[in-house]
């Protein structure tokens, strides 16, 4: 059996991102094909039981606090969290030495240097990179991140000009989620088979187990992170405008985020406090529920990146309204209505489109069950471990 080590050290925030869904089901549909050791932190750790991964795992050394505040709280950390991870590769050599492949789940440094240090020490071991997201150069106009959270996004982009650089430099495999992000990676070095878009997947059985029928409570859901390249801002926007169209909607929104707080000040502002639910971070079978109990599903992303979250939603049935951002086009989608980006008057036509037309609905809704049903992660973690092979 290949035995492969899972690098997840970063995991801080009480949500679930993309990059942590991914790696959780590769645990999970990988644990009869190979020896798998999740080397990570408390956090990753208890993330993975809590879904039933049952593999070895390796606590690396705790820090405190646990999680950071400001940005320079947010440094701290993240260079505290990277030694104290190298330290625990250290303590852990003879676990770690013999390793037929390596796994950094993300490009965040606790997550990418310890297995850059493993690859650097053991040429020998293979190195996949996991890079699910490239942040947007914080000087161009299209970047999402703005105001307060410029010098975020400036230090996310400024780390991650070194990390790509080592990646491409030292990985054997890359894995990313679109077809766009490969053209970053591929070289001489690392050639397209090399650099695998995993795109993602849903749990189709989760989904169908959750039954249909009852009253529904929302109009619109969203799932996704309460983050500038989301747009969730926007939603509120959009939300006030189908709302003087359509009285009384109600949206409901899964998730949390640093914007929470912003969002909830642009509901009140708006007045629509009794059109927005803050439902927090939900996952499971209750997200199921609440995905089987509204109408259609609301992704107004705004970066060229394609997310799990709304095909998730889509396995349950619901039709999705989405800005059309370049990715969407490699993916050949169904069951959803695309705008340009931005265009929330269009965003909000496309919802009413959904809600008022009852054919149109019923066309859309059957569109996205058949195109979320391509997304199944028994297939995609079959297919990846095999190349891998």
């Amino acid at each position: 059996m290949k035995k492969i080590i899972f690098f997840a050290n970063n995991n801080v925030g009480t949500g679930f991102s993309g990059g942590d869904r991914i790696f959780i089901e590769f645990l999970k549909n990988w644990k009869d094909k190979a020896d798998l050791i999740l080397f990570g932190s408390e956090e990753a750790i208890g993330m993975a039981e809590k879904r039933g991964v049952d593999v070895k795992f390796i606590q690396t050394d705790k820090i405190n606090p646990s999680m950071p505040g400001g940005i320079t709280d947010f440094i701290s950390h993240t260079f505290r969290r990277t030694f104290k991870g190298l330290s625990s590769v250290k303590q852990n050599k003879k676990n770690v030495e013999d390793a037929d492949y390596i796994y950094s789940v993300s490009d965040f440094y606790p997550d990418f240097i310890p297995a850059l240090y493993v690859k650097l020490k053991n040429p020998k071991i293979k190195w996949i990179a996991g890079y699910y997201l490239f942040a947007p150069n914080p000087f161009s106009k299209e970047s999402t991140y703005k105001g307060k959270q410029w010098l975020r996004g400036f230090l996310y982009w400024f780390t991650q000009l070194f990390s790509h650089f080592f990646v491409k430099r030292f990985a054997d495999y890359v894995f990313v989620t679109n077809e766009p992000d490969r053209n970053r990676f591929v070289s001489r070095r690392l050639s397209e088979e090399k650099v695998v878009a995993i795109r993602g997947g849903v749990d189709i059985d989760i989904a169908k187990s959750v039954p249909n029928g009852g009253e529904k409570l929302y109009d619109a859901v969203f799932i996704g992170r309460f983050h500038p390249t989301k747009g969730v801002i926007e939603l509120i926007d959009i939300w006030r405008i189908v709302c003087d169209e359509k009285p009384g909607s109600k949206l409901g929104l899964i998730g949390v985020g640093g914007l929470e707080k912003e969002m909830k000040f642009k509901v009140k502002s708006l007045g629509l406090e009794n059109n927005v639910d803050f439902l927090g971070f939900v996952d499971g079978i209750d997200k199921y529920k609440i995905f089987k109990k509204s109408r259609i599903a609301l992704y107004p992303a705004v970066l060229d990146h394609w997310s799990m979250a709304p095909v998730e939603a889509m396995s349950a049935g619901l039709p999705l309204v989405t800005f059309d951002v370049g990715t969407l086009k490699h993916l050949s989608p169904e069951g959803m209505i695309r705008v340009p980006c931005y265009d929330t008057r269009l965003f909000a036509k496309g919802i009413l489109d959904l809600l008022e037309d009852e054919k149109l609905y019923q066309k859309m809704k059957n569109e996205s069950l058949h195109w979320a049903e391509r997304w199944d992660w028994k297939v995609r973690s079959e297919e990846i471990f095999n190349l891998l092979n």
